[in-house]
């Protein structure tokens, strides 16, 4: 079972669409309009995404546990989908997407960016999708929620890694981005980021949240608000971090970096 490719090194093969349940019907205006809109995301990705430069700290765990023959469930806030989706692609990672008008676009962009698709949603399949991602963490691929999505509330993580954790033994791995140049959509529900041409970022990984195969009801409880905890303070501190003295980013990169 391979790791992660190093950034820059060669793609892996193509991961295919998982079409877990069924798409709505959709309007023959909506249908037109998905190619089109995909097509500009995607442009806007593919233009920004080089410019933009990373800082990480905490990949350690991951490499951690690859080296233990596993995959991760990765989970994160809607909020940084942009600059996570350049990061991250090429990597085959599976993402659950919903079947709703704004998960059908979405599902062309981030496949052209190299992720794998598992159809589902938290009113429509999410149970079938969380049953393709099992299945694609047996294959060897690590998969991703974006955590409060698809429509919210903001920055309330829902219990879908916990579950998929219980069930195949992998663990929860949650993570941040923070830039210092970006704009902010405070009128969308998941207050949108995107950052600008150039902009420095930093990537926070927490470490991994294991759950045990025979959770019961109580430990899956606890263990999601561990998460929640998690995904709160990754997201405080790197999204103040360009605000931050060297001084204090030292301490959090060495605590980060253990």
């Amino acid at each position: 079972m391979s790791t992660l490719p190093a950034e820059g090194g060669a793609p892996p093969e193509p991961v295919g669409t998982h079409y877990d349940t069924r798409l709505p019907r959709l309007p023959l205006t909506r249908r037109v309009q998905i190619p089109f809109i995909a097509a500009a995301v995607y442009s806007v990705i593919r233009a920004l995404g080089p410019t933009l430069r990373y800082e990480v700290h905490g990949w350690q765990h991951a490499a951690r546990v690859y080296a233990a023959r596993q995959r991760c469930i990765w989970a994160f806030w809607h909020r940084v989908i942009i600059p996570i989706a350049w990061w991250a692609r090429n990597r085959g990672i599976v993402i659950l997407n919903t079947t709703a008008f704004d998960g059908q676009w979405t599902r062309k962009v981030i496949e052209w960016l190299g992720f794998g698709t598992a159809q589902g949603s938290s009113s429509r399949g999410g149970l079938r999708g969380l049953a393709v991602m099992a299945q694609r963490l047996e294959e060897g691929l690590d998969v991703g929620f974006t955590i409060d999505g698809p429509r919210g509330p903001r920055y309330v993580a829902k219990p879908g890694p916990v579950m998929l954790a219980r069930r195949t033994g992998c663990p929860v791995m949650v993570f941040h981005i923070g830039v210092d140049r970006g704009i902010t959509f405070e009128k969308t529900w998941d207050h949108f980021l995107l950052p600008k041409p150039f902009a420095r970022a930093v990537i926070l990984f927490a470490p991994p949240i294991h759950v045990p195969r025979d959770a019961d009801r109580e430990t899956l409880e606890a263990k999601h608000a561990e998460m929640q905890r998690a995904l709160e303070r990754v997201r405080d501190i790197a999204e103040s971090w360009f605000s931050l003295t060297e001084a204090e980013r030292e301490k959090y990169r060495a605590e980060f970096d253990r």
